[in-house]
This record gives C-alpha cells, structure tokens and sequence, in this order.
C-alpha cells in the first residue's frame, strides 16, 4: 500500500480529497493536516509515502512546506492540489520535486490518474537496484506523462490521446484498433496512430494474436497503471 497525507485548509475539501484517494486500489490515507505544521509534523510521525498539498495554508505556504520537507532531508513524494496558477508557485513546486500540480477543482478521474501514474512508476522503481537509460526515461513518462503528450508528432492532439489513452485504461484486458475506435468514436487508422504513440511512449503494450489463418491480430494493452 502507498501511504498518503491529505492536506488541505479547508476540513470538507479535505474529505473530499482523502476518499477519492481511498478509491483507488493500492493507496491508503495515513490522515489530513490544516496546517503548514501539522503537516511537517504527521510526515515526521506517520512516515507516508505521498503527500496531497495544498498550497493556500494558514500559517504557510504549500510551498515553504515543500522546501522544509527538502531542506530536513525527507524523501515524501508530494502532489500539488491547489487553485494556485500563476507561474511563480508552479515554479517553486517543479523545483521543490513535486511529482504532479493538481490545479482545483479537478474530477476523481483526473487525481486517480496521476495517482495511478505514481503508483506505476513507484512499483518500477523498487523493482530494480541499478536503472539503466529506458528504466529512467519510462518512469519519467509515467509520471509526466501530460508533459509527454505536449510533444505528440504532427497530426496528433493530445486531447484524442488522451481519450484513446482512457478506453484502454479502462478495458479488461486487450482490445484491436477497431475495438478502441468503436468505444472512442474515432476512425480506426486514427485510432491506431494514437495507440502506436501509446506503445511508442511506454504507456501500453502491442501483442500478437495468431489465429489460424490470415495476418496475426495486433492488440493494445494499457500498462502505465497498478491495478490491471
């Protein structure tokens, strides 16, 4: 289990927040901080893995939080769910290491994803002792993977990536091209360009299926997420 801090000014929001993540497969709340330092404080004692952080605090920004946390050594993770926008906050937190920036109000779809792209490249992670170049640069894709969809070939928008990407995600088990156009509402070659980036990017899988004549099958597999 990924163990995570929720915090967050406002008590409600915060709820909020801590069941969506108790939803997703595989993580479990360690408890909610209001505050800057009751925020410091249960990473000290509860040790999780993942911090949700807000960044409009009472007694501190999310921000100095984050640059506590670094500068005491911790290793938490930590995810950025904020109204915050402008440019100089983003900054801070990309430099603080802050794995994802969550921008409010968002959908239980779009946390479970990122949280979904955390776990995945958090299981990589342990499962090697020495990561060679295509280990990094496809727990990087895991994790940033809306970065990786900001430099799509020509032709490809990352909206329809990002569609193609959830009906593979969410089917059980492998589907063809025209399986995914079908249930996406898109042409099959579009389809097929969109889960051969996916492939391409470390996000799904191509396997064969060989029937007894003809041309083998080809099927996409989703595999940047914990819980297939």
């Amino acid at each position: 289990m990924i163990v995570v801090l929720v915090v967050d000014d406002d008590f409600m929001v915060g709820r909020v927040h801590a069941a969506y993540v108790a939803r997703v497969p595989g993580f479990d709340v360690a408890g909610m901080a209001h505050t800057g330092k009751a925020a410091l404080e249960l990473v000290e004692s509860a040790k999780p893995d993942l911090v949700l952080l807000d960044i409009y605090l009472p007694d501190m920004s999310g921000v100095e939080v984050l640059r506590r946390l670094r500068a005491a050594g911790s290793p938490v993770d930590v995810l950025v769910i904020t109204a915050a926008r402008d440019v100089e906050t983003v900054r801070a937190t990309v430099q603080g290491g802050a794995v994802h920036y969550l921008i409010k109000p968002f959908t239980f779809a779009a946390l479970r994803e990122r949280l979904e792209r955390y776990a995945e490249a958090y299981r990589r992670i342990g499962a090697v002792d020495e990561a060679g170049q295509e280990d990094v640069d496809r727990m990087l894709n895991l994790l940033h993977g809306a970065a990786a969809a900001k430099r799509l070939p020509k032709g490809l928008s990352a909206a329809t990536c990002d569609l193609v990407a959830s009906v593979l995600r969410e089917a059980h088990g492998d589907l063809s091209a025209s399986e995914a156009a079908e249930q996406a509402g898109l042409s099959r070659v579009s389809t097929r360009r969109y889960l051969e980036w996916l492939v391409a990017t470390g996000q799904a899988e191509l396997q064969m299926r060989y029937g007894t004549a003809g041309r083998p099958e080809h099927r996409y597999r989703w595999t940047g997420t914990s819980t297939r």
